[in-house]
């Protein structure tokens, strides 16, 4: 199994939004903010901070690059009478170092985009990913729990698969070819004949299984409710045998503390418990939050999507890694007191916004147009429809509170659904895309692999592709920039 020592724990920079963020946008300002998004979009990068409410939980992780690899060639059928057109490309392993300690290998699952230099991955449930439609997502697990590097003996996967001898390059481009023919549907085969008849034992032979466990969340990431009572219960979802809490960052000026059920003070937890945000009587409307943070090895088949527009991967093996989760809290003396989340939606095409009130009030806010009310002890949650691709940027403002939520809509294995600049043009392999924005890009140096030459597929092949899209966002006015608010119970029109 992989494995490789962790560096000392320290705490991950995934974290929530914090209160006050993101003021009210006027409506003139939405074709400025349309703009804006469109150049975050470009250029989302390594140097990119985890956006605030993107990260749910878990792993955090810079993409140090292809690491173990062998070639594979692509076949794209020909359209209106052309011939079918190939294209050469690396097959293998890519590696990733874990914020506050560890090691990741990982395979794509996103064959037809770019990585990123230096890209920040974020681990993310499958319902946030293309595996949220994909019927055949199990069978991708399957396939990493039954080759390299999960079976690292390669002379006892070689005699089950039937192959004849293999190597840790050719083990790992059959593995990625296997993997590539469910994630993408894609006609491909591995250029090493022993690979190629792995990539053939472990397609033919997958089962569907489960969506492996988060390695770390809080559920609910937000609650709220009135200052003199335990807001809460916040659960414990992991796999690490115990987890630090820590209190709000202001607890000794604040007073308000985390707690278990019994109103004791929390600072380790295990899976299953739950915890509280104790907030003293009159204390003034706000927020607070706690951090949960633990060292554990990532499920293997827990999906990593990038902070920018980067290829998505899936998780392969896991050194014990740091791994973390944030819950927020909000209360108020009277009135509506909601707690807020979002999550993307893929199936849906959009962001799911939840809110839950718990106050003695309605909760109302403006979407994109439209009025959603809250009635008091309710939950509602509402679909942002958002276009493959496309950067959101939500801002919702409530009693004392402010929560913004951005990022990229990254739900297709095949890229941007704008037509890529130079299709058709003369060297094009494989039509819709240029060939080395196809090619699964190394951002690293290599530690084995064929003689190619990847340089040219790192970081800066996406940006024309990325220009492409920012300047349809602007044209459309930011269209995926929309405006939430809290309107008072009074207004009338706004």
């Amino acid at each position: 199994m992989f494995s490789a020592s962790s560096a000392s724990a320290a705490p991950s920079g995934t974290t929530g939004a914090p209160p006050g963020r993101g003021i009210r946008r006027p409506v003139a300002a939405l074709l400025i903010s349309g703009l804006v998004a469109a150049a975050a979009l470009v250029g989302a990068g390594p140097a990119a901070a985890d956006d605030p409410g993107r990260h749910h939980g878990g792993a955090a992780a810079v993409l140090d690059g292809l690491k173990t690899f062998d070639s594979a060639v692509l076949r794209v059928e020909g359209k209106d009478g052309a011939p079918d057109r190939t294209q050469e490309l690396p097959a293998g392993l890519f590696e990733m170092t874990v914020d506050g300690g560890g090691k990741l290998k990982t395979y794509c699952i996103d064959l037809h985009n770019p990585t990123q230099d230096q890209a920040r991955y974020l681990e993310t449930p499958w319902a946030e990913t293309s595996l949220s439609t994909n019927r055949d997502a199990g069978k991708i697990r399957w396939i990493l729990q039954h080759s390299y590097p999960q079976v690292d003996d390669l002379a006892a996967l070689a005699e089950a698969a039937g192959t004849g001898p293999l190597t840790e390059r050719t083990a790992a481009a059959g593995t990625q070819v296997a993997i590539w023919r469910y994630s993408d549907d894609a006609d491909v085969s591995a250029s090493d004949k022993q690979a190629e008849k792995l990539a053939d034992w472990l397609h033919r032979n997958a089962r569907n299984t489960k969506e492996p466990r988060a390695s770390l969340t809080l559920e609910p990431a937000a609650v709220s409710g009135r200052a003199g009572e335990r807001l809460g219960p916040v659960t414990v979802r992991t796999a690490a045998d115990q987890v630090s809490v820590s209190p709000p960052v202001d607890a000794a000026a604040s007073g308000v503390k985390v707690t278990d059920e019994k109103g004791a003070p929390v600072t380790a937890a295990a899976d299953g418990d739950r915890l509280y945000f104790a907030v003293p009587k009159d204390t003034a409307d706000g927020t607070a939050s706690l951090t949960a943070q633990a060292t554990t090895s990532v499920p293997v088949g827990r999906a990593l999507v990038g902070t920018g527009r980067t290829q998505t991967q899936i998780l392969a093996g896991s050194s014990e890694s740091t791994v973390s989760a944030r819950a927020g809290a909000t209360w108020t003396e009277q009135g509506a007191a909601p707690a807020l989340t979002a999550r993307k939606n893929c199936a849906a095409g959009g962001v799911d916004i939840t809110a839950a009130n718990r106050g003695d009030a309605p909760f109302t806010f403006e979407l994109a147009g439209t009025e959603h009310t809250i009635a008091a002890g309710a939950t509602r949650t509402v679909t942002v429809p958002v276009a493959e691709d496309q950067a959101y940027d939500f801002t919702i403002t409530g009693p004392g509170f402010a929560r913004t939520f951005t990022g990229v809509l990254d739900c297709a294995t095949s890229g941007s659904v704008l037509e890529r600049a130079g299709a058709g043009d003369a060297g094009n392999d494989i039509g819709t895309q240029s060939a080395q924005q196809s090619v699964p890009a190394t951002t690293g140096s290599t530690t084995s692999g064929p003689a190619v030459d990847l340089a040219a597929t790192g970081g800066s092949s996406a940006t024309p592709m990325l220009a492409a899209v920012a300047i349809g966002l602007l044209v459309v006015g930011g269209g995926a920039v929309f405006l939430l608010r809290r309107k008072a119970p009074h207004a009338n029109g706004e």
